[in-house]
């Protein structure tokens, strides 16, 4: 039976990724920073809490890391931990920088230091390419990071390849595009939408206020995201994708899709605060994931307007609860 760290277990990645691999028989243990006070709400969610080992470590703490790793001995690491908000990075810059770039270099030493045989998954992000002139972002494609969020992703994506050429590690990033899912928390944008909608249906009078929506990104489904990365750690060599559906829509048209699920015109109950703009976004997002196709045997099944459904579908059920 393999076993794998999941680091960053409590979010939507670490969650699906959890419930697939205990589907292929792993044994699964899981990372917070607090074992004992959170809440897993989505490993709850997924009906597999009870399924999981969970232990705590800091991944700014490379002596937590270390003892996490001695302790359980797994065959593959997944590092899905860090602030994960672009909007947030924002307004906690040295924390985003720490928790990503500080925690996957403390994981990659710790697993240099052990001499373990193990495998290295780290989550990368597509802002990483930031504004790329409206040409799909392959694994070629540079880095021009527009945000802190984007800048410490960017580090570490470096740090896995240094710690793969330099020392052998069998270490890979999924340069991953936006995906979605009901797990997604309430201060992502997409989940915002879904549930600003979905009360709208049901009565509320509320009008949802949005920033700039003409930004345009590639959503994928989360659950189909986790099997790419696991897919990667099976490969005889290590290597970088991206990870993407290779379709890019309009926040506009992913307001217009939740909207028309529900039975409603959007124009009537949405209101654009130039408040909420960023200091700096990215217009255009779209990737290439030819390379996943060719070499993983992956390829995105949903697009965007799958997505909406699937998140405006859950969230119903949860009001009809």
């Amino acid at each position: 039976m393999k076993k794998a760290l999941i680091c960053g277990i409590s979010g939507q990645d670490g969650a699906y990724l959890a419930k697939l691999l205990l589907e292929k028989g792993y044994e699964v243990c899981g990372t917070s920073r607090d074992a004992q006070m959170s809440s897993f709400a989505n490993l709850t969610y997924l009906g597999i809490r009870d399924r999981v080992k969970l232990e705590s470590m800091s991944p700014t703490d490379f002596r937590s890391v270390l003892q996490v790793l001695v302790k359980t001995q797994p065959d593959e690491v997944y590092n899905l931990a860090g602030q994960s908000s672009v909007g947030l990075s924002f307004d906690q810059p040295v924390e985003t920088l720490a928790s990503i770039a500080t925690g996957t270099l403390n994981m990659l030493e710790a697993i240099r230091f052990t001499e373990a045989d193990i495998k290295f998954y780290n989550a990368g992000s597509s802002e990483c390419f930031g504004d790329t002139g409206g040409q799909p972002a392959d694994e070629t494609t540079p880095f021009r990071p527009r945000s802190p969020y984007a800048v410490a992703k960017s580090t570490a994506i470096w740090e896995v390849a240094n710690y793969r050429e330099a020392y052998g590690l069998f270490a890979c990033s999924g340069i991953l595009f936006n995906h979605e899912s009901p797990l997604r928390p309430k201060r992502f944008v997409t989940q915002k939408i879904v549930e600003a909608a979905c009360r709208i249906a049901n009565g509320s009078e509320e009008k949802l206020h949005l920033g700039n929506i003409s930004v345009r990104r590639d959503w994928g489904w989360a659950p189909e995201y986790v099997e790419a990365m696991h897919a990667m750690l099976q490969q005889e060599t290590a290597d970088d994708f991206v990870i993407a559906t290779g379709e890019s829509y309009s926040l506009e048209e992913f307001v217009i899709e939740a909207f028309k699920t529900v039975g409603l015109h959007w124009q009537d109950h949405v209101h654009i605060d130039a408040s909420l703009y960023r200091p700096t976004d990215i217009a255009l997002g779209k990737g290439n994931p030819s390379k996943a196709k060719a070499k993983l045997g992956w390829e995105a099944k949903y697009k965007m307007p799958d997505v909406v459904r699937g998140m405006v579908e859950a969230k119903r059920e949860e009001f009809k609860r």
